[in-house]
């Protein structure tokens, strides 16, 4: 693996089937699966990266889940299309839309205008 200086979230998930594909669609690609530790890295094509673990049964629970991530994509207008959002245009000189993944962590994603 080439490293370079970045921050990867490592995001609790109930079920990391759901929460691949709900990755997924935000562009991501799995890059390595570990069944046995129920732990899955994953990246898109800039070279974003996300962390997705299994969590035990109750530990996260989506309507209370404090987690969230911020993900700058230039695409965003393309991103929200894909789940049925719009983003606005902010007045800290993003244009953003937010979205929880299925285990309820927000993610926002935004880019300048």
């Amino acid at each position: 693996m080439d490293l370079q200086h970045l921050l990867v979230p490592i995001i609790p998930c109930n079920d990391l089937d759901e929460s691949q594909a709900f990755y997924e669609r935000l562009g991501f690609q799995v890059e390595s699966i570990y069944p046995t530790e129920g732990y899955r890295l994953l990246k898109d094509s800039r070279g974003a990266r996300i962390h997705l673990t299994r969590t035990v049964p109750g530990w996260v629970v989506p309507e209370r889940n404090p987690y969230g991530v911020y993900f700058y994509a230039e695409n965003i207008d393309v991103l929200a299309a894909r789940f049925g959002r719009q983003a606005q245009d902010k007045p800290w000189g993003l244009r953003e839309f937010a979205i929880s993944d299925p285990s309820g962590t927000l993610v926002r994603i935004g880019w300048p205008r």
